[in-house]
């Protein structure tokens, strides 16, 4: 937990790992570390496990808690450690944040409630609980409407960031892109906000955005650093190159849903032992798989070394 008592400090590329399967559906812990390992090797400038790319619905909670203990072993404070702990079950989200704490994560990503799809009222009580409960561990706020149906309000942030003091982001996974600016206006350059959205990343840094929680940095995490330290140093040119010439490289990502595409490339890098899905997802069928060879083609530049070098 070295950067817990900063939260300041998570900032740039903080890389959403795939939760790695074998070919019959078991968890791959040696996998797991073997990701972990090359993202830090490329330079990611924190580790994420447990949201949307790592298939959170489809664990038990033991399996998602084995994860984050493995991860924050693994990471041993090099860089932050950022895993998600929600899910659509209050008393779950607790066990996972309280897991989290207790295996010294930097900060708990935490979801709003899916399928539910509750009033703010609702979201900033349920959001107050967990805040109560862990008072001296950071938490995200993990908005993501694509995937949960329901979406935070800018003012139910705000009064949440003000009402207590380990409430110290959000990241923000919403093509709304005028949600990420008032939830700014609305909280002040306190709060920490990233993007989970690709194609929004470097224009989020121009509102004052601290980085992203960004799937193309499980193929391309060289890249995706790169593009957060260019624009800190004042290289925009360099940034925005970066950032039109990942976008074969994010399409990829899509063409089936994420995380299958990413799975694929990962497996035929040598990087995953298995390409393995878990239901209601399935691996990336021959028509997703035909849509994505030209991206992958087109991206290739921008794949990071199996060694974690340098681009």
């Amino acid at each position: 937990m070295k950067f817990r008592s900063d939260p300041a400090q998570l900032r740039g590329s903080i890389a959403p790992v795939v939760t790695p399967f074998t070919d019959t559906g078991a968890t791959d812990p040696e996998g797991l570390r073997g990701l972990i390992g090359w993202q830090l090797a490329s330079g990611s400038h924190g580790i994420s496990l447990g949201g949307s790319t790592g298939e959170p619905s489809a664990q038990t909670i033991a399996e998602r808690a084995e994860a984050i203990r493995l991860a924050a072993v693994e990471i041993d404070d090099r860089v932050p450690f950022l895993p998600g702990t929600g899910s659509a079950k209050l008393d779950e989200t607790l066990e996972l944040t309280s897991i989290a704490r207790d295996a010294d994560a930097d900060a708990a990503l935490v979801i709003t409630p899916y399928y539910a799809r509750p009033t703010q009222d609702a979201l900033y009580q349920w959001y107050a609980t967990v805040a109560r409960e862990f008072p001296d561990l950071p938490l995200v706020i993990y908005n993501v409407p694509a995937r949960t149906a329901v979406d935070i309000d800018p003012s139910t942030v705000g009064r949440l960031y003000r009402d207590f003091d380990n409430v110290v982001g959000i990241k923000e996974t919403t093509k709304d892109f005028e949600h990420f600016s008032r939830v700014l206006a609305e909280c002040g350059p306190g709060l920490l906000v990233w993007s989970g959205i690709e194609l929004l990343c470097l224009p989020l840094l121009a509102l004052g955005g601290h980085g992203f929680v960004s799937a193309v940095a499980n193929l391309a995490p060289v890249a995706v650093a790169q593009l957060y330290e260019a624009w800190q140093a004042g290289d925009q040119q360099r940034a925005r190159d970066l950032h039109y010439r990942l976008h074969p490289l994010v399409d990829l990502l899509f063409v089936e849903t994420n995380p299958a595409p990413a799975k694929w490339v990962l497996a035929q890098r040598g990087l995953l032992g298995s390409a393995h899905v878990r239901p209601p997802l399935i691996p990336l069928t021959e028509a997703g798989r035909t849509r994505a060879t030209p991206l992958l083609a087109a991206g290739q530049d921008l794949l990071s070394p199996l060694d974690g070098a340098d681009a």
